[in-house]
């Protein structure tokens, strides 16, 4: 039996996420001379990428990146919280990243080939020091997973200067559906910034946490509609990750996750101005969960590199000891070796289910640094 060709499945992803921007953004110049070079710039990294896993080494096209633990809302059922890689106020006695060292890392990937970089927080705006060291790599696209409400001037000034920063902007559906989550007066404030990146030409898109409640009206044709009518350019669905028993209900299951996808697929039929994403997709016919650095892996504010922002334990600092060498992280090596990537779950991430398995793994590890590798 042929083996699984997992490069080549993230590469022809990558450039049907691409061939699906360009033509949503069709209409939009800037975009569209950047677009076409960053299609070359793509598929160099591609061409990188193989020729690293035909030398025994696999590198992941995507990275996520939290690049604050600081977020100003505080979200009904926010995971990040939950695990506390999210908080008030700075702690003094573990220092997030510098945004150099950001810098090293976003050059570091470069070289290896990583062409996407998913930066998170907290809010991401609270750190635009970071984001103008993103700026500066043109071959990486950066979509930027942010709550919306910290659109400064000088934030949309970077913005529209570098067209490799893409806001993505995070909506519960409706405003009723929106604030009850994000906090009374949430969605004014996303309309009302999704209106000046439209005035600015700025490509934006939204992201859904997709759980029982809100499937149907988020995947509905009037819901997309008016996103689109904002300006909007995708969506982004990804799948809630209960933080605790009490939340397990509202998280997606085998039949409620078809559900999502036959709507989706439904919607990406008539939807061609727009690209409709779903995470983590079709886990099926990937052979498993990509994180652990299958497919990505997740760096938290300190450098700790993690499987995934849903299971937050690191065995090894990626400021410490470079982006290749992390990517060898036991943790990550008896993740991939083991079937705990391909375990039955319910909610979108199937390591966080696992928590107990993984806490295992991460004692054995001779490499350990604690819970959360800083």
């Amino acid at each position: 039996m042929k083996s699984f060709d997992l490069e080549g499945y993230l590469s022809s992803g990558v450039e049907q996420v691409i061939a699906g921007i360009m033509k949503a953004t069709a209409k939009n110049p800037k975009e569209s001379l950047f677009l076409i070079q960053y299609l070359r710039d793509s598929r160099k990294a591609s061409r990188i990428r193989r020729a690293h896993a035909d030398n025994g080494e696999h590198i992941p096209p995507f990275l996520i990146a939290s690049i604050t633990t600081q977020c100003n809302l505080h979200c009904r059922g926010c995971y990040a919280r939950a695990n506390h890689s999210c908080q008030d106020g700075i702690d003094l006695k573990h220092p997030m990243l510098r945004a150099d060292a950001w810098g090293e890392i976003f050059r570091q990937a470069a070289e290896l080939g990583i062409a996407f970089i998913l930066l998170a927080g907290g809010e991401p705006f609270l750190r635009l020091d970071v984001l103008e060291q993103a700026a500066l790599h043109k071959n990486i696209l950066f979509p930027v997973f942010t709550n919306g409400t910290m659109l400064t001037e000088d934030s949309l000034a970077l913005l529209s200067r570098s067209r490799n920063l893409v806001p993505v902007l995070s909506i519960e559906g409706n405003e009723s559906t929106t604030d009850l989550r994000r906090g009374s007066g949430v969605y004014q404030m996303l309309v009302r910034s999704m209106k000046r990146l439209n005035e600015k030409g700025i490509v934006f898109a939204a992201s859904v946490t997709v759980t029982k409640e809100n499937l149907a009206e988020t995947l509905s044709e009037d819901f997309v509609a008016a996103l689109a009518e904002q300006g909007c350019k995708g969506i982004v669905y990804v799948e809630y990750v209960p933080i605790d028993a009490a939340t397990k209900a509202q998280a997606l299951d085998d039949v409620t996750r078809a559900d999502m996808m036959n709507r989706l697929n439904t919607l990406r039929e008539y939807r061609e101005d727009m690209v409709l994403l779903a995470f983590p997709g079709d886990e099926r016919g990937s052979g498993g969960c990509l994180a652990a650095g299958r497919g990505f892996f997740h760096i938290n504010a300190f450098g700790g590199a993690e499987p995934c922002p849903f299971s937050p334990y690191s065995d090894v600092n990626v400021a410490a000891i470079g982006l290749r060498e992390a990517m060898k992280s036991p943790l990550f090596v008896r993740l991939r070796e083991s079937r705990n990537l391909e375990a039955e779950h319910i909610g979108g991430c199937v390591l966080f289910e696992q928590e107990q398995e993984v806490r295992k793994m991460l004692e054995e590890s001779h490499d350990n640094q604690g819970t959360n590798c800083r």
